[in-house]
C-alpha cells in the first residue's frame, strides 16, 4: 500500500493542512500589544519581527542541503515539532527576549518549507506530479482559509481567548506531527542519493550512472570523494540557466516581487492598527486573509486554463499587473480608512498569487527538476538578502529604527511598489537594446546547448 502514490500524498496532505491551520495569526499584533503580552507596538515590529528574517536567512542554505541529504522526511518531522515548539512559546513565553526566541524558532520552520514539495516529488512517480502537488497544494490553501475564517469566528463572537485558540492550534499541530511520523521514508533525493545510487550501481568509482552513461550522480557513501565533482555541476547548471536573459528578468523580479510580499505581510498587522487600533474597533483581519487567499488562489488557478501564449504576453502582463500591484500598495498605505488598507491589501496578495505562478510556470519551462530547485533557491535567497538589507536598515531598531507609519509606508510604497515595478523595466529596456530573442528561441539554443 506505501508504494502507491496516493498514500504519501494522502499523508502529506494531512500534514499540509492541520499545519497551516493557524487562527490567531491574523490577529497576532492584538495579541502582542493587548493585554496577554502588554508589548507595545515600537518593540514588536523594530525588536520582535526582524529576527524572523535573520533566521530565515541563516539557516535556508543549511536547511536546503540538509533537507536533500536527510531525505525530506527527518526534515518535515523537524519543521512540525518546531512548529509545536513556536506556539508553545508564543502562549507561554513573555517579554522581548523570549518573543526574539520565538520568531527565531518560526524562521526555521519557514525555512523547512522546501521539504513539503521535495518530499513529494522523492516519494510520487513524475506521471502523478500534478495531481499530487494540486492535492497537496489545495491542502495548504484550504488550511490557511480555514484558519483565517475560524479565527474571525473565534474572534467576533468571544467564544475563545486569544490564550485557548493557541492551546487548540497546538492539538491541531500535535496531529499534523502524527501525519508527518507516519509518512514513508523516500529511497531517493534530488542531489545527494539520486536513483542509481539507491540501487548500489556504480561506475567502479563511487559515482553512479544511468544507462546512457550520460548522467553522473553523486553517491552518497563516497561524499566527500565526489563533493568537488557534484559542486562543480551545480556551478554549471546554474551558468546555463542563468544564460537565458528571460530566465533572467523573470527571476529578477520573483526575488524582489517575494522580498516586498514577505515585509507586506509581516507588517500590514502593524499598519491596520495604527489607522484603526484593535482596542476600540472590531478587527476583521481574519475575513480579509479569506478573501485575499480565496481570490488568490482562484486567479491562480484560473490562469491554467488560459490560452494565452504567455511566453509572448507574459511580461506585458507582468508589467500591467505590476503597476496595478503598485497602484494597490499606495491606495492601501496612504489611506486613513481601514476599509481601503484591507481592499488594496487583498488587490496586492491576489495579484501576486496570480503573477508568482505565471514567474514559476516561465522559469520553469524548458528546465528540468534539478536546475529549478537550484533556480528557485537562488531566487530565494537574493529575495531574503534584500529583505534582510530593509530590515537592518529601515526597521531594525539598530538602525534607523523609524516609527511605525514610516517604517510600513515607506519600505510598502517605495520597495515593493516603485522600485521593484522601475527595476523590471530597466531590464526589460535592457533585453530590447541587447536584441532580445524570443523565448522559444532560447528554449532551443538552451536545448543544443545540453546535448
Amino acid at each position: 500500500v506505501r508504494r502507491d502514490w496516493k498514500y504519501p500524498t494522502a499523508l502529506l496532505c494531512i500534514y499540509g493542512l492541520f499545519s497551516t491551520v493557524k487562527p490567531l495569526e491574523p490577529f497576532l499584533i492584538p495579541f502582542l500589544t493587548g493585554p496577554d503580552k502588554n508589548l507595545t507596538i515600537e518593540q514588536v515590529t523594530n525588536q520582535i519581527f526582524p529576527v524572523w528574517t535573520y533566521s530565515y536567512l541563516a539557516v535556508l542554505v543549511p536547511v536546503f542541503l540538509l533537507t536533500d541529504w536527510l531525505r525530506y522526511k527527518p526534515v518535515v518531522v523537524f519543521q512540525c515539532l518546531v512548529l509545536f515548539s513556536t506556539t508553545a512559546m508564543l502562549l507561554w513565553c513573555n517579554g522581548v527576549l523570549e518573543m526574539q526566541a520565538m520568531q527565531f524558532t518560526y524562521g526555521v520552520v519557514t525555512s523547512c518549507d522546501v521539504a513539503y514539495f521535495t518530499y513529494l516529488y522523492s516519494v510520487v512517480e513524475s506521471k502523478h506530479y500534478l495531481k499530487a502537488t494540486s492535492y497537496c497544494r489545495t491542502a495548504q490553501l484550504l488550511g490557511y482559509t480555514v484558519g483565517s475564517v475560524l479565527g474571525q469566528i473565534l474572534v467576533s463572537f468571544e467564544l475563545m481567548s486569544y490564550d485557548n485558540i493557541l492551546v487548540f492550534t497546538l492539538v491541531l499541530t500535535g496531529i499534523a506531527l502524527i501525519g508527518s511520523i507516519l509518512l514513508p521514508m523516500p529511497k531517493t533525493s534530488m542531489f545527494f542519493h539520486q536513483m542509481r545510487s539507491a540501487r548500489g550501481e556504480t561506475d567502479g568509482e563511487g559515482l553512479s550512472v544511468d544507462k546512457t552513461g550520460k548522467r553522473i550522480s553523486f553517491c552518497f557513501y563516497n561524499l566527500s570523494k565526489n563533493l568537488k565533482h557534484k559542486t562543480h555541476r551545480k556551478s554549471q547548471s546554474e551558468s546555463i540557466c542563468f544564460s537565458s536573459r528571460t530566465l533572467l528578468v523573470w527571476s529578477a523580479w520573483w526575488a524582489l516581487a517575494t522580498c516586498g510580499y514577505n515585509q507586506t505581510v509581516n507588517y500590514v498587522q502593524s499598519l491596520w492598527d495604527y489607522v484603526e487600533p484593535s482596542s476600540n474597533f472590531t478587527v476583521y483581519n481574519g475575513g480579509v486573509e479569506v478573501l485575499s487567499n480565496l481570490f488568490g488562489a482562484a486567479a491562480a488557478y484560473g490562469i491554467g486554463f488560459s490560452s494565452a501564449d504567455w511566453s509572448r504576453w507574459g511580461e506585458v502582463a507582468l508589467g500591467a499587473l505590476s503597476a496595478l500591484e503598485g497602484g494597490a500598495l499606495f491606495a492601501m498605505v496612504f489611506s486613513a480608512n481601514i476599509w481601503v488598507c484591507y481592499c488594496g491589501y487583498i488587490i496586492f496578495k491576489s495579484l501576486y498569487m496570480l503573477l508568482i505562478t505565471i514567474a514559476m510556470f516561465q522559469i520553469a519551462a524548458g528546465l528540468n527538476m534539478e536546475r529549478y530547485a537550484l533556480v528557485f533557491g537562488a531566487n530565494t535567497f537574493c529575495a531574503l538578502v534584500l529583505q534582510t538589507i530593509i530590515t537592518s536598515v529601515v526597521v531594525d531598531s539598530g538602525g534607523l529604527g523609524v516609527d511605525i507609519v514610516t517604517q510600513v509606508r515607506l519600505p510598502e510604497t517605495l520597495h515593493i511598489g516603485k522600485i521593484h515595478f522601475n527595476i523590471y523595466l530597466v531590464l526589460r529596456l535592457s533585453l530590447k537594446n541587447s536584441g532580445f530573442l524570443p523565448h522559444s528561441q532560447k528554449l532551443r539554443k538552451h536545448k543544443k546547448a545540453t546535448l
